[in-house]
């Protein structure tokens, strides 16, 4: 294990339960440094989006559409990352590794659990000369704990402050929170749902990707039985460690609690935006925290932060506040666990994921 190493170059990869697109960043990383040298998003296309979200539920052939899928998305992850560096005006040989989460189509935590995540390394280190580290979450998994989330370690040593309660809440398609106490974590997990019932309701609804700014959401009253009920299932009301993911919370989980409802379109949406603004809310009721850090594409959902903050009474503010732009957490973080890896320091939080032991995360694949 090295004490004290000079910073080196790290590619971070990111594509998460939105299934939105390929986040990529290139950062300085050491044991007291890190800083964003380039940053890239580029899309997901279309096909393969769908090809991804098919597999995230149970069906028919999924070994060999799941085959296609590993290669197409190492595919698209290389040319990101070429891209990336040709920006940045970096070489391969300057990059000590890619830390590639892969796109999860299945998570299960429940011991003795598994998760899956695609986008095969060999492709992605062979096309682009670099080494890859990847599959972070089974080491965790292995040893009792859910495999998630992943990101409270990168929080921590970001965003931990002394003297003070800080939450860092990232809202992706599911939704996370990190507890940061006196500069320590002392807790994080899935809330649940984030913005992935809200983007699946106007997708269906208006054929838009996503609510631009809660507007949608923001044009009518939610509704209170509804809430009453979405609230009832029983991840709620979990005690952590807890992680969850589309296979619970899906279009098919929705219709089911719909069923019972008969209410205006943007009614429904509105209480989704509610949904996921009082599971936050619930979560950090005991935790109390004197500012709310929050990350992930949910942090431009203009009408969801101002009622997490009506709800929370408490500063609720983008991550960019507090030195990192809330688009580039994520995959910051996997560049970080990539670092974690090479270093031989351990990247799991066993207070947040349940596993027995702190454990060094993720396989290494040389080009």
């Amino acid at each position: 294990m090295s004490s004290k190493t000079a910073p080196s170059l790290f590619i971070g990869l990111m594509t998460g339960t939105s299934v939105d697109g390929i986040d990529a960043v290139l950062a300085r990383i050491g044991d007291d440094h890190f800083s964003l040298l380039g940053t890239l998003s580029q899309p997901i296309p279309a096909p393969l989006r769908d090809d991804i979200l098919a597999l995230c539920q149970p069906g028919s052939n999924e070994i060999d559409r799941a085959g296609r899928v590993n290669l197409q998305l190492a595919g698209h992850y290389a040319n990101t990352c070429q891209t990336l560096l040709a920006q940045a005006g970096i070489t391969p040989e300057q990059v000590r590794a890619i830390g590639c989460h892969g796109q999860t189509i299945r998570h299960r935590p429940q011991p003795p659990g598994f998760s899956v995540q695609l986008g095969c390394p060999d492709s992605l280190a062979v096309a682009t000369g670099m080494p890859v580290v990847s599959n972070f979450r089974n080491k965790d998994m292995a040893l009792g704990g859910q495999g998630a989330p992943l990101v409270p370690p990168f929080h921590r040593q970001l965003f931990a402050r002394p003297d003070q309660r800080i939450a860092v809440v990232n809202i992706g398609g599911m939704a996370n929170v990190t507890l940061l106490e006196n500069g320590q974590l002392t807790g994080g997990f899935d809330t649940g749902p984030g913005n992935v019932l809200m983007d699946s309701w106007i997708q269906q609804h208006h054929q838009q990707a996503y609510d631009h700014n809660g507007d949608w959401a923001a044009s009518a009253q939610p509704d209170s039985t509804l809430l009453t009920a979405l609230l009832d299932d029983p991840y709620f009301h979990q005690p952590p460690p807890k992680s969850t993911g589309r296979e619970r919370f899906s279009r098919d989980w929705l219709n089911a609690q719909l069923a019972n409802h008969s209410l205006p379109d943007d009614v429904i949406q509105a209480t989704l935006a509610e949904l996921t603004a009082h599971s936050i809310s619930d979560a950090l009721s005991n935790f109390q925290p004197d500012h709310v850090l929050i990350c992930g594409g949910g942090a431009h959902n203009q009408h969801l932060l101002e009622r997490l903050q009506a709800l929370l009474d408490t500063p609720v503010t983008s991550t960019a506040e507090h030195g990192l732009d809330p688009d580039w957490v994520e995959a910051a973080a996997f560049a970080w666990l990539a670092w974690a890896r090479m270093e031989g320091k351990a990247g799991n939080a066993p207070v947040v994921t349940g596993a027995s032991r702190e454990a060094v995360l993720g396989q290494i694949t040389l080009p």
